[in-house]
């Protein structure tokens, strides 16, 4: 199943639904998406629309807490000089870094190394366990990550997390570790992996994050990015007003976002 967030041409408020092929059909009695992951029953209401007719918003509009991996590809530490970690290194995204999978995400005046990363979400139900996944950019100021110890400007921006483009529920993703993920800036393909690159993998980011924090539904994990991000090219490339970021994982979709 695929849980989407989005606004009808012909309501007022968002509406949370299933996306069935090329229409979307709304969840009777009014439910949201973190009802669906926290066990409700995702009845079908009446109504539905054409994919095409309704903007997708963040599927998760006011997540729980968002965590996200650092280092947790093998090739992206080879790319950017680091080390291996021992255990996952942990970090967290302000919820107002919250921004729609079609963008647009923008750019602080104090930022002038503005980069993208394409990752994994793991998506948080009922009991702290997966309930499924989605494609988020862990938009990343690069200046700010360089020269602040702590990375939450640099990575909690407002709209550094555009995310979706819906939850695909766990039993449509038989094996989170071996997904296509590509990335591509203006047309250009910068990133072209798969997941099962990552050294620390779904379950034991869940078990590891899970020993100190109380897992909830609608809490997102960010699994970490794969080689070919900005700042790993030579010479380094990164984001300008009005470039075009798409980001693909195979059984998960795309989301397209533009820099403001």
């Amino acid at each position: 199943m695929k849980l989407a967030t989005f606004k009808a041409p012909d309501a007022a408020q968002p509406i949370a639904g299933e996306v069935d092929g090329e229409r979307v059909i709304e969840f009777a009695d009014g439910l949201g998406v973190v009802d669906v992951l926290a066990g409700a029953d995702p009845r079908p209401g009446s109504a539905s629309w054409a994919l095409s007719d309704v903007s997708l918003l963040a599927p998760i509009p006011e997540p729980g807490t968002i965590y996200a991996i650092g280092l947790n590809y093998a090739k992206h530490i080879a790319e950017t000089g680091g080390q291996r970690p021992e255990t996952p290194i942990v970090f967290v995204k302000v919820r107002g870094s919250v921004a729609p999978p079609g963008g647009p995400i923008r750019c602080p005046e104090v930022v002038r190394r503005l980069d993208y990363e394409g990752e994994l979400a793991i998506v948080i139900g009922a009991g702290g366990r997966i309930a499924g996944f989605c494609i988020a950019d862990d938009v990343t100021a690069r200046d700010l990550q360089g020269r602040e110890p702590q990375w939450t400007r640099a990575k909690g921006a407002d709209t550094f997390c555009p995310f979706g483009p819906w939850v695909t529920t766990a039993d449509e993703v038989p094996d989170p570790q071996d997904l296509g993920l590509r990335t591509w800036v203006n047309g250009e393909l910068r990133q072209d992996s798969n997941t099962s690159d990552l050294i620390f993998g779904c379950q034991e980011l869940v078990g590891f994050i899970a020993q100190t924090c109380t897992l909830r539904p609608g809490d997102l994990i960010l699994t970490g990015t794969p080689s070919g991000v900005g700042m790993g090219l030579d010479p380094p490339q990164f984001l300008s007003s009005g470039d075009v970021v798409r980001i693909e994982i195979e059984r998960l979709g795309a989301i397209e976002h533009t820099v403001a």
